[in-house]
């Protein structure tokens, strides 16, 4: 491409980025809030099961993102791309607003989480048109040369649409007692998109066509039938098989452990106040999301491949011990308890059950309260909440800084490694899938996965039970990085665009 092609090019970043870290935030407010709305549409009975239900709907939306991807990438490279991802912006900010508006488990009963799962499924198609049209509308507005460092902008999204979730939980949680935003403050940061939604569609309204999928189609060369172009022609499909297998594979597991494993790992596992969780999580992806952008720029210079396999097997090697030291900071078997501290306090509840709570104090600032349910005399369930101290708080940072910066290497240099594989007629079809697939099943699943793991090596009676959901990333993220190395070219292929 000309330099004059460049002109504008910020325009095309903001309106694109702006659209798909909204639709981000949708989609991820929902894991967002998983802890408390487990508790709103599955019966309350049993809060692990609510807990794991919660995280199979959240995965749900992942596993029908290929779907989307297929059927959206083939309106993206039949009518244009532009139309299509405004097509999945307004389905997803629809979708996100009714999932703030459903009726409790408790109004409804089970038409509740039915209801949840449909819009959940419709968030997932609506995504999995998104990411590929924003990608391929950025890699073909941008110079030969710098695609790499132009579609970086549209990695950092993901991480920021997770981060303005936990801000506005965050800032409603504020405004709210504990009461007000468990009863009804929750449904606060759905309604929010609305809002963000409808500005995003301004502006991608007002945005022109890709010039590179333009000329074609005036050219007359664009497909007729992209899905049998894309996966019945034995050489594309080859390469949408690498694609997979080769580098998406991995980069989706490194991905959803770095951030929403490491969300849900300090919430449940390690037992931390979530606010807390919401606070530093914010803090590492805040301080690790420019790398994108860095890694995304590398690439352009030394190529995707080494970046994304370096990325991989850094997080092979260093999860068990990251994750290790993550529960023991905050293992309170290892601290010391002043004694004369604890205040325990009784109340009965209309349905005849009792809660006792039991708060604690240690010497190094920590504080634990605890909670157990009893009904007719017998202890029916336990939930502890952990309040760390600053040193704490830190570290915790720290360690999941150093997984998010796992996650720009895997994830910066992805998307323009995925739209330099295809050629302009197939590009959005074709790399959606594989996009998706490895994302939306292989990670998108990882929470689900790994916290029943967990759950049955905790039953089980391992000492070191915390540590057997990273199974599931270390071996996926294994066998993609062994095959990225043996079949993944280095070179960055520029011929297509």
């Amino acid at each position: 491409m000309s330099k004059t092609s460049t002109k504008g090019i910020w325009k095309v970043i903001s309106a694109s980025s702006m659209g798909t870290m909204i639709e981000w935030y949708d989609f991820y407010i929902f894991g967002s809030l998983a802890v408390v709305i487990s508790t709103k549409f599955f019966p309350s009975d049993n809060p692990t099961a609510a807990f794991l239900s919660t995280l199979a709907t959240f995965a749900a939306g992942f596993v029908v993102r290929p779907f989307g991807a297929l059927f959206f990438g083939r309106l993206g490279d039949i009518i244009g791309r532009k139309y299509t991802f405004m097509a999945t912006l307004l389905l997803m900010g629809g979708s996100t607003f009714l999932i703030g508006c459903i009726p409790s488990y408790e109004t409804i009963g089970f038409l509740a989480p039915l209801l949840v799962l449909i819009l959940r499924l419709l968030q997932g198609l609506a995504l999995g048109g998104e990411y590929g049209g924003a990608a391929t509308y950025v890699a073909e507005h941008a110079p030969a040369g710098q695609k790499g460092y132009w579609t970086s902008w549209i990695q950092t999204t993901a991480t920021v649409g997770l981060f303005i979730s936990l801000m506005v939980i965050l800032a409603t949680k504020s405004m709210l007692s504990p009461e007000a935003f468990d009863l009804w403050g929750w449904r606060v940061p759905f309604w929010v998109s609305v809002a963000m939604v409808g500005v995003s569609y301004l502006i991608r309204k007002n945005m022109d066509e890709s010039p590179v999928f333009a000329k074609a189609k005036k050219e007359g060369t664009t497909s007729a039938n992209p899905l049998k172009e894309s996966f019945g022609n034995r050489y594309n499909l080859k390469f949408v098989l690498l694609a997979l297998f080769g580098a998406t594979m991995g980069q989706g597991v490194v991905w959803y452990t770095g951030q929403f494993y490491a969300m849900s790992f300090m919430k449940t596992v390690m037992n931390v106040d979530s606010s807390q969780v919401d606070e530093l999580l914010g803090i590492a992806l805040l301080i690790g999301t420019p790398f994108f952008i860095i890694f995304g720029w590398l690439s352009d210079k030394i190529g995707r491949k080494y970046i994304m396999m370096f990325g991989m097997l850094l997080a092979i090697l260093s999860y068990r011990p990251i994750y290790k030291m993550m529960y023991d900071t905050t293992d309170i078997t290892k601290k010391t308890e002043i004694v004369e501290i604890p205040q325990v306090t009784t109340e009965k509840k209309a349905d005849g059950s009792s809660v006792a709570t039991t708060q604690k104090k240690y010497t190094d600032g920590t504080s634990v309260v605890e909670k157990k349910t009893y009904i007719d005399k017998k202890d029916a369930q336990t939930s502890i909440s952990i309040t760390i101290n600053s040193s704490d708080k830190w570290t915790l940072i720290f360690l999941v800084f150093i997984q998010v910066l796992f996650v720009t290497m895997v994830y910066g240099p992805i998307a323009a490694f995925l739209v330099e594989m295809f050629p302009t007629k197939i590009r959005y079809t074709s790399m959606s899938l594989p996009y998706h697939v490895g994302n939306g099943i292989f990670g998108g699943l990882l929470p689900a996965i790994s916290t029943y793991f967990v759950s049955h090596a905790k039953t089980a009676g391992k000492t070191d039970f915390y540590l057997d959901g990273l199974w599931y990333p270390i071996i996926i993220a294994g066998i993609c990085f062994v095959i990225g190395m043996i079949y993944i070219d280095n070179k960055n292929e520029t011929t297509h665009l």
